[in-house]
């Protein structure tokens, strides 16, 4: 019998890290799903991975799933071990419990909304405690005003990593103003770090599937035959996100109309509207129902059907401008997808859609926000990246649940929006080309790549483990005997 070859061990390499991640299974095409594939596999050179990959109702729950030898594949990291723990829902103490003990790992690292994960934070000290493990949390948060009743999350956390500049100063704060000890990542690196450590890390994807494609590129050719030589649109508007009322579809539609209507009529057949969504969503509305009502004489087009990496940023290739109008966006991945690909954007500004636009301060600086200044929706700095046509909310308005009291919803006109469809439509394709370049251009230089995005997660987390936590494992507290008072009782 043949033995297998056995491969040869550096004795000297340095042990590697291991992360447990705790968010959508990073197999999945949701948002946070994307981003959970962008972080492990630009990182896998250096940390080991095992994720609780949550989804709604998994098809393989409760089934270890060791992937590491496609991550290897896939990457071209020889040691590359990844493991997915798949789960329906988000878990619980037992499975946490139970990865600690078999797995343990040096930092947990949570990704998603913490609503989801409350029975993780209400064990956070019992973890601390009973593992010593650090927690690391990537966090977002889409709105003012300050969050308060996210206090008790981010203060427990070790380290918070924003998504967005507005979430980076939105953690600064509700922790600063509920007490905690706050160590800004951004503007101080010292060795020695007291509080909570926070720092911005945008989000980035893979510059090398999102990118420019020649013109005599396959793909490229039969996008291009199949949405503006079928249709026979020479500009198209591009929407790819959920059907969901936040992301406002309805108003997308509605503004391509306003701006249709104002083109000579011998060119209104001329533009196409393409919406990369489900049309019929309950958790949004009937886009069909919309597109025929609403927009009867406009080109409104469906694409549902899922599409690869390669053929989705063919089709960036091929429109003309991608818009996000949501009234509450954490990052907005289309709009970076669509930077990447070299196609300008039409922004509403709020949340993390305004990091893709570049605000210049009085300096000629990247806008940083801070408790003076938390968010530009009023157009406080107008300077811009030449490939965004960014649309300002015209009102705010203050809504809420019970699990989140309160938050601002931002809704931009339909009617500027158009204006800014108008825009460029009034560009010539040189211009808009030329813009969308400087858009991919600024993605590269200022960490909008999923390798940036990486790296910087690398860097901040290798910081946590380096500095000792100043929080102690333990706390006491003195319990004061209960003073009883008699009251007398009137007979």
């Amino acid at each position: 019998m043949e033995l297998p070859k056995l491969q040869p061990i550096d004795i000297n390499k340095p042990t590697k890290k291991k992360i447990l991640l705790l968010a959508d299974d990073f197999r999945l095409p949701s948002g946070v799903g994307t981003i959970s594939r962008e972080i492990i596999m630009k990182t896998v050179h250096h940390y080991d991975w095992v994720q609780l990959g949550a989804a709604l109702d998994h098809p393989e729950h409760g089934q270890p799933q060791d992937l590491s030898e496609r991550v290897q594949k896939d990457t071209g990291v020889k040691d590359a071990s990844v493991k997915v723990i798949p789960w329906t829902g988000y878990g619980d103490r037992n499975i946490l419990f139970a990865i600690l003990n078999q797995e343990k790992p040096d930092i947990i690292l949570h990704f998603t909304d913490p609503r989801y994960w409350t029975w993780l934070y209400a064990i956070e000290h019992e973890i601390k405690t009973t593992f010593g493990t650090p927690f690391a949390y990537y966090s977002i948060w889409d709105d003012l005003p300050y969050p308060m009743w996210n206090a008790p999350f981010y203060g427990s956390c070790d380290l918070i990593m924003g998504i967005s500049k507005q979430s980076d100063n939105i953690h600064r704060e509700v922790l600063k103003q509920n007490g905690f000890d706050v160590y800004d990542y951004n503007t101080i690196k010292e060795s020695d770090s007291k509080g909570i450590i926070t720092g911005y890390v945008p989000h980035g994807l893979d510059h090398n599937i999102y990118k420019p494609l020649t013109d005599d590129n396959k793909l490229y050719v039969d996008m291009l035959n199949s949405i503006k030589t079928k249709n026979n649109a020479e500009f198209v508007v591009f929407w790819n996100n959920r059907n969901i009322r936040r992301k406002q579809p309805g108003d997308v539609i509605l503004a391509f109309k306003m701006f249709r209507d104002q083109l000579p009529v011998d060119e209104q057949d001329n533009v196409l509207l393409l919406m990369h969504t489900k049309a019929v969503d309950e958790n949004g509305t009937d886009l069909k129902a919309v597109a025929k009502n609403i927009a009867p004489n406009c080109k409104v087009i469906f694409s549902e059907a899922k599409l690869s990496y390669d053929h989705l940023n063919a089709m960036y290739n091929v429109v003309d401008v991608v818009i996000n109008i949501a009234s509450n966006e954490g990052w907005g991945l289309s709009s970076t997808e669509a930077l990447l690909s070299g196609t300008p954007i039409i922004n509403n500004i709020t949340g993390g859609l305004q990091d893709q636009c570049r605000f210049e301060d009085e300096n000629g600086d990247w806008i940083r926000f801070n408790q003076d200044f938390p968010t530009n929706h009023k157009a406080k700095y107008k300077n811009h990246g030449s490939w965004v046509k960014p649309v300002f909310p015209s009102n705010r308005s203050l809504q809420g649940s019970v699990s989140t009291p309160y938050i601002f919803d931002d809704r931009c006109q339909p009617e500027d929006v158009a204006d800014a469809m108008m825009q460029w439509y009034n560009t010539t394709p040189e211009q808009r080309k030329e813009c969308g370049q400087a858009g991919r251009q600024f993605c590269l230089d200022n960490g909008l790549t999923a390798e940036q995005m990486g790296n910087k997660m690398i860097e901040m987390m290798d910081f946590l483990l380096e500095s000792p936590i100043q929080r102690p494992r333990y706390t006491f507290n003195k319990v004061q005997e209960k003073q009883h008072t008699n009251i007398g009782i009137a007979k």
